[in-house]
Formats: C-alpha cells, sequence, structure tokens
C-alpha cells in the first residue's frame, strides 16, 4: 500500500514459523517488498484464546451465511489472470491507482521464491468465487493480510463478512492470534468492534481502543 505507517523495517532469514511468530509479537508483519520482508507498525491483533463474538459480528455472519471460506496453499495451483483483475480492481477503487497491480497479485499467489505469503482464504456462494484474502498462516497466528473482493457483488456485508469468518476460522483451528492489519487510517475504525482487539504502540501490546480511536480520528 502507498504510504504504509511502518517504524522500523528488517528483512529475516530465519522463515521458521517460531521466530514469525516473535517477530509478529514484537508488532512486525509480512509485506510485499520481498521475501522476508517486514515491517514495524501500528499493527492490531486478536487474542482468539479469549475472543467472543458480539451481537453485531453475528448479524453479519446471518448476512453472509451462504458464503463459505475455504484455504488454499500457496503457490495457488489454481491461479487465473482474473484473480488478479479483481485484486486491481478492488485496491484501485479503494484506495487509487497503482496500490496493487495484477502482476504483484500473481506473484504474491505463485512465486515461492519472492512471496511471504502461504494461504489463499477463498469466499464462495454456491459454486462463484466472489472473494479472496491474502494470508500468512502457521500454527499459531493467521495474518489476514491482503482481502478483496467483486466490487458489483449484491451484499453490502461482504467485506465484513469476509474478514468475520476468517476470524472464526482462526479460532476453530487453534490459532492464538488473527492479525488484522495497520490501524493507520480513520477508516480503520471499524476493526475496532472486536472484542480482545489490541494494537501495537512501537513499544507494547495495548487494548485501549478509544486511545487509538483518537489517534485515527485525528490523522489526517
Amino acid at each position: 500500500m502507498t504510504n504504509y505507517l511502518n517504524w522500523k523495517q528488517e528483512t529475516i532469514t530465519d522463515v521458521s514459523a517460531e521466530h514469525i511468530t516473535n517477530m509478529y509479537n514484537q508488532g512486525f508483519v509480512f509485506t510485499r517488498r520481498g521475501k522476508g520482508a517486514m515491517d514495524q507498525t501500528r499493527s492490531m491483533r486478536i487474542d482468539l484464546n479469549q475472543f467472543k463474538l458480539t451481537s453485531e459480528n453475528k448479524r453479519i455472519l446471518r448476512k453472509t451465511a451462504d458464503i463459505s471460506l475455504s484455504t488454499h496453499t500457496i503457490p495457488y495451483s489454481d491461479y487465473h489472470w482474473s484473480i488478479g483483475k479483481v485484486a486491481k480492481d478492488f485496491y484501485e477503487t479503494k484506495f487509487g491507482k497503482k496500490t496493487f497491480s495484477a502482476n504483484a497479485v500473481k506473484k504474491c499467489l505463485t512465486n515461492a521464491k519472492e512471496t511471504n505469503f502461504t494461504t489463499l482464504l477463498v469466499y464462495k456462494k454456491d459454486d462463484t468465487v466472489i472473494g479472496y484474502a491474502i494470508s500468512y498462516e502457521n500454527t499459531d497466528i493467521l495474518h489476514y493480510s491482503y482481502p478483496f473482493y467483486l466490487l458489483d457483488f449484491p451484499n453490502n456485508n461482504l467485506g465484513m463478512g469476509m474478514m468475520v469468518k476468517a476470524i472464526v476460522h482462526a479460532k476453530e483451528t487453534g490459532k492464538k492470534h488473527i492479525y488484522l492489519g495497520s490501524a493507520q487510517r480513520k477508516s480503520d475504525v471499524y476493526k475496532l468492534q472486536f472484542k480482545r482487539l489490541q494494537w501495537f504502540t512501537g513499544k507494547i501490546w495495548c487494548d485501549d481502543l478509544e486511545a487509538l480511536k483518537h489517534i485515527l480520528n485525528t490523522t489526517s
């Protein structure tokens, strides 16, 4: 993403799950800059051991009950150029031109030597794929990193539904945390609705969501 908030950048060579989990615990997240590239940012995560769905989360799940989630290993053998187009159109519409090119999407999903991501979440209604989320996953964590979906899909709850379904999936598969990206824009306030959400201050993990809301609402 353009102008991505980061306090520190590192490129790791130890790509063991234990080391990567430790880096995420220090506020780092994987990026698209290259193999092992991580940024320390105002990361957000949910403590899944304590997480419970709110009434609003449950409402979203009811509204998206006809949408299924499946997981697929990256490199993704069923990659098709249309996936890159969906992502390009989505990010261009939401964040501006050249945010996430179709070629960059293909690299993330097919090039094992360059991608840091391990899992593609695929969302379907009936037999039609309507959304994806490029993710990093190991035994302990899931990083819900680059979601995108059909912008003309007739369900206003799709984006939030995809995220809630990913959270439920992470909890059901025994993950300790799910990471939801960086808190850096006013538009990120919607993520604060989740119970047991924590954010990285640059030094520690904090659960003061009012403080984070103030930061986001005063960010230009």
